[in-house]
């Protein structure tokens, strides 16, 4: 089986290292392939992963060796390139690791060399897909594998076990009443309309809390420690939400949790009856949740991401009706709409659409299904060209 190497710089957030790590952890779980695993900051990841030691310069985690990069001379100059080689979002191997790259393609098949982009939704993306480019210096090509919704692209992460996995777990007694328990969420808040809230900081969060407050119903919002924490709690009047700490105001409680490792988020989103989701990692497992979810986009100076997130609506909102699509459509936009005050968000007109937005959730994983996984995709690729 080929050797893997993925280099991963994570820029901020969690969502590059978050992806390269499911990638690598499916490349040997699924296709056997030997994988190391280099991130330049492993606090980052002991977040997403307990069992990482921060302070550790070369540890294996279950199957994969995870290596600690931070400067070029952390690559040792007799280091062997992998038959394989991944840089997650264009981060660039240090010099070092390319030269070695070189070296190895001058007495054997040089290593295939994989650019994995960030999801992309936009027309040109089935255009650039495994295109190649060649390195200034060496003899090495460079492969533009693009992760994406649409027809063309390299698709995205679904594992193979996930669906059984999901089905087996939702299936047993009070499910969403024991995982809630296991965050510190009682049996009757469970019971609410219950919303999982992981974003980046928002002009128009206010907004969302104050109709929440005013629903009809009660809503339980569960809100995993991070960036959003201190303006929720903010608004309650409250210096802080940690974990553990409960706020309540009309028809709205919401609960603090810690941050969790990636399998059981994934528990929190097959639970919750609306997901609020951000960057590429978990807004790709918010999708293969089966739930209703809304996407906050990483926003970018140029306002590029509104481009990304029209690209993204066009086919994720494709089979809805007239309607529900344009309340889809409406409140994604202003969700992400950071150039002007905080607008105010029409929850009701959303949510009204709740059972369409249910039923369109679980058809949509047969559209993603039908792109293939990204792992698969890219297995098939690279093993393609050692041959």
């Amino acid at each position: 089986m080929p050797s893997c190497d993925i280099f991963c710089t994570v820029i901020d957030n969690f969502g590059d290292i978050g992806t390269s790590w499911r990638l690598a952890r499916q490349l040997a779980a699924e296709h056997g392939w030997h994988m190391r695993l280099w991130v330049d900051k492993l606090e980052a990841f002991a977040h997403l992963c307990p069992t990482i030691d921060p302070h550790a310069y070369k540890q294996q985690v279950g199957d994969i060796i995870v290596e600690q990069w931070s400067t070029d001379s952390d690559i040792k100059i007799n280091i062997e390139a992998a038959d394989i080689v991944i840089e997650a979002f264009g981060c660039n191997p240090p010099p070092a690791y390319i030269a070695a790259m070189a070296k190895r393609a001058a007495y054997q098949h040089a290593p295939v060399w994989i650019n994995l982009e960030y999801l992309s939704n936009e027309p040109w993306v089935a255009d650039f897909h495994l295109k190649s480019s060649l390195h200034p210096r060496y003899p090495l090509l460079k492969t533009f594998f693009f992760p994406g919704l649409i027809a063309g692209s390299g698709g995205a992460l679904q594992e193979r076990t996930r669906l059984a996995s999901q089905r087996a777990f939702l299936s047993a007694p009070n499910a969403r009443i024991a995982h809630c328990a296991s965050l510190g969420v009682p049996p009757a808040a469970a019971q609410a309309t219950l919303i999982s809230l992981f974003s980046y900081e928002n002009a128009n969060l206010e907004a969302l809390l104050s109709a929440w407050c005013n629903s009809a119903t009660p809503i339980t919002c569960i809100v995993p420690a991070g960036i959003i924490s201190t303006a929720v709690a903010g608004f309650f009047g409250m210096p802080k939400l940690a974990a553990g700490m409960v706020a309540a105001r009309g028809h709205l409680t919401v609960y603090g949790v810690p941050f969790v490792e990636q399998d059981r988020y994934d528990l929190l989103l097959w639970i919750c009856d609306l997901n609020f989701v951000r960057g590429e990692d978990s807004f790709v497992r918010a999708q293969l949740a089966q739930k209703p979810f809304v996407w906050q986009i990483y926003p970018q100076p140029d306002h590029a991401h509104y481009v990304k997130l029209e690209a993204t609506l066009a086919a994720y909102a494709f089979a809805l009706s007239d309607e529900a699509r344009l309340a889809l459509s409406s409140f994604w936009r202003k969700w992400n709409n950071t150039s002007v005050a905080p607008l105010a968000l029409d929850w009701n007109h959303f949510w009204q659409h709740r059972n369409r937005f249910a039923n369109h959730a679980i058809n949509w994983t047969q559209t993603l299904a039908k792109l293939g996984d990204l792992a698969g995709n890219l297995a098939q690729f690279c093993e393609s060209q050692l041959k």
